[in-house]
């Protein structure tokens, strides 16, 4: 029988996932503890990046081990994103770019590397400082609805449970959420469980549940990946009016190519490497409000660039190798009029 009212719930009436959420929240309250880091491990924006950029990874690598074999998931990353941003990172599967965003939320440490967040060395904080960045400085939005809802709390009391840790009075607390919902555009489900809601209806409540504690970053898996393209453009467009009126960094993990036409900067990953950068072109992003769907595949979009790494090194495609009609390992490099030119 799903409960009536949020503050009648116990912690023993949650379910394993819901008792590893109350651990995180119940250790990050008793401790007090604030986001730390060990002596001397912030960084000068001159050594590391600019000062507005609020997530600077600095030469990541992450190793996945078993018995018989080693898996190089991320081979040396290197990324900045600008806070405000709204960045899609796109990649075939075992591209890194899942190990990365985990990375980002805390859930995942580097084998190598460094990642900075809003100036601090995310991996040098104590684990109860990595609880308290997680609670307090990201938001979640995962592809599957399960992870992100709890089955026997409306849509209101599940945006309300990440605040019932907080010193917040019963009053304010449903009065947040609500709001939360009101922008997400989903407030006629506030008393609605989620079996009674569609997939991007439930996408919708868990992007309201993600911006509770109202977080620096949001981070979001695939979160179009379970719904149909209709649902999809929707969600998309959702994304873009939070990050424009709330102005909040939002960074989005997905394989699906038509959230290009729809983010500031799209950054396609392969091997365990940022091998290209997409940029919005001003002109699209003052017509991008007036366009339908169909007419945004028509449409030019983005500047289209190849990444150097620090060792100057750069990532070819296959496509263009083969346009070139280069099939070795080795390429002639000549430098004409200004231009670089690769040739077999």
């Amino acid at each position: 029988m799903c409960p009536q009212n949020f503050d009648e719930v116990t912690t023993e009436n949650m379910t394993e996932n819901t008792s590893e959420y109350v651990s995180d929240e119940m250790a990050a309250n008793e401790t007090g503890d604030s986001i730390e880091t060990s002596a001397g491990e912030d960084y000068s924006s001159e050594d590391v990046g600019a000062e507005d950029n609020i997530l600077v990874c600095d030469g990541l690598v992450k190793i996945y081990k078993t018995d018989d074999v080693e898996v190089l998931a991320l081979q040396g990353l290197e990324l900045e994103i600008k806070r405000g941003e709204l960045v899609a990172i796109i990649g075939k599967s075992g591209s890194g770019k899942s190990t990365l965003l985990n990375m980002i939320g805390g859930l995942e440490k580097p084998t190598a590397g460094r990642l900075y967040v809003d100036g601090h060395d995310l991996f040098a904080m104590s684990e109860k400082g990595l609880v308290e960045y997680r609670r307090k400085s990201v938001g979640f939005v995962w592809q599957n609805s399960g992870q992100n809802l709890f089955p026997y709390f409306t849509a209101l009391q599940n945006v309300e449970a990440p605040l019932y840790f907080d010193r917040m009075s019963q009053k304010d607390r449903r009065e947040k959420a609500m709001n939360l919902l009101k922008m997400i555009g989903i407030d006629h489900k506030a008393n609605s469980y989620p079996a009674q809601m569609s997939g991007g209806e439930q996408q919708r409540v868990a992007i309201a549940v993600a911006l509770a504690h109202d977080p620096q970053i949001l981070l979001a898996d695939e979160p179009t990946g379970a719904v149909d393209s209709k649902t999809s453009n929707m969600i998309q467009d959702l994304f873009r009016k939070i990050n424009e009126e709330i102005g909040i960094t939002i960074i989005i993990v997905t394989h699906d190519l038509s959230l290009a036409n729809k983010v500031s900067r799209v950054i396609m990953i392969s091997d365990g490497k940022i091998s290209t950068e997409k940029i919005m072109k001003e002109k699209y992003r003052q017509q991008l409000d007036n366009m339908t769907t169909e007419n945004l595949a028509e449409v030019e979009s983005h500047e289209e660039y190849s990444i150097l790494d620090k060792a100057r090194r750069v990532q070819i495609s296959q496509e263009a190798l083969e346009m070139a009609g280069i099939d070795s390992n080795k390429v002639r490099v000549e430098v004409k009029d200004g231009k670089i030119i690769l040739s077999k």
